[in-house]
């Protein structure tokens, strides 16, 4: 029997284990500082994430929410995110956008990414949000970078030709890729820098309803 996976929201006393996993998972990427992580708290908790299996805290997930017509296909995740700080963060806005979700390597295959993104569903729905979109890592890249380009990377994933860890994953829980992104993390070697456009479109989404944001959150 796999170990239960518990999905709630980020509190301050998370902050460095967080930043200790997420070290360990990418080595080569900058962590986050414990002063953003603080602030993205104050700004939307309720778009942070933890998991945890038997107290441990195994993997996390982070959003924000933006009105998407304020930006463009090409971004990076410093722009997007204002540099960690989430000071982007729209509450008028109809898109969650999911900024970073990491998992425990070896913990990978115990459920953990997929509670976390049925977790983020919810609270898209909750929120009567319109849709999810992400700029997805795609760490597979760099075996295949010298055979073809991207693009061509990102069609065999989708075909099933190619398995990425995390463009694969997205499919499978139901994500459309939508295009490229350059240079979106430069730092992230795997990938190249590269990133997928993917999006989740809420079914439940009430175009006569409001969205339930609140503006400010309490920690």
């Amino acid at each position: 029997m796999s170990p239960k996976v518990i999905i709630r929201n980020t509190c301050v006393s998370d902050i460095k284990p967080l930043i200790g996993l997420q070290k360990k998972i990418y080595p080569t990427i900058p962590s986050w500082r414990e002063d953003l992580l603080q602030h993205q708290l104050e700004v939307f908790s309720q778009g942070q994430l933890v998991a945890e299996i038997n107290g441990q805290l195994v993997g996390a997930a982070s959003s924000l929410v933006v009105s998407w017509n304020e930006w463009e296909v090409q971004h990076t995740w410093q722009e997007i995110t204002a540099r960690g700080s989430f000071d982007t963060h729209n509450p008028h806005g109809l898109t969650l956008y999911a900024a970073e979700v990491f998992v425990n390597p070896h913990l990978r295959g115990s459920g953990i990414g997929h509670a976390l993104y049925q977790e983020r569903r919810r609270l898209c729905r909750r929120l009567n949000l319109k849709r999810i979109i992400a700029s997805g890592r795609l760490p597979g890249y760099h075996h295949y970078s010298d055979q073809m380009p991207i693009e061509l990377y990102v069609q065999k994933v989708i075909w099933g030709d190619i398995h990425d860890p995390v463009l694969s994953f997205q499919l499978h829980e139901g994500f459309n890729y939508c295009g490229i992104v350059s240079g979106y993390i430069p730092e992230d070697e795997e990938s190249l820098g590269y990133a997928a456009l993917i999006v989740w479109l809420n079914p439940r989404y009430n175009t006569k309803k409001p969205t339930l944001i609140p503006e400010g959150n309490i920690l």
